[in-house]
């Protein structure tokens, strides 16, 4: 899948992500219109690390299990408010295409990658981009 996602347009990509947010065992966690989030009261983010390659700085992100398993719509945005409560410096336009786009993609296509990895020295393109580089701009 990842290979075909990255040979898909951008326009294309982005509707794809509609749908593919809630695929295969993800499924079971979305909750019915009007239904609560089931994993409202857990914590979605474990921890986040900061460290230095020979690229620049990386912010290792590890998702709890609920963070793994929470597909509902304000689910991502909680998320990120818990990366920034750890991390306030991760707080740019890159940061986030780049945290959103394993939210909705790397989660569901690499479900067992142990951290998400976010760069600032990435260039800020915007979401669409962001996920046609396969969250890596």
């Amino acid at each position: 899948m990842r290979r075909a996602v990255a040979g898909l347009g951008v326009a294309a990509v982005v509707a794809l992500g509609v749908s593919v947010t809630g695929i295969g065992a993800a499924a079971a966690s979305v909750p019915e219109s009007g239904s609560a989030d089931p994993f409202a009261d857990d914590r979605l983010i474990d921890h986040v690390v900061w460290t230095d390659t020979r690229d620049g700085r990386r912010l290792m992100i590890f998702p709890t299990l609920s963070g793994r398993r929470d597909f509902a719509p304000p689910a991502g945005d909680r998320a990120w408010q818990e990366v920034l409560a750890q991390a306030p410096d991760a707080n740019t336009p890159g940061m986030l295409d780049q945290f959103m786009c394993h939210w909705h993609w790397a989660r569901v296509m690499e479900s067992g990658k142990t951290s998400w990895n976010l760069e600032p020295w990435r260039p800020a393109v915007g979401y669409p981009e962001t996920i046609a580089a396969l969250c890596n701009p």
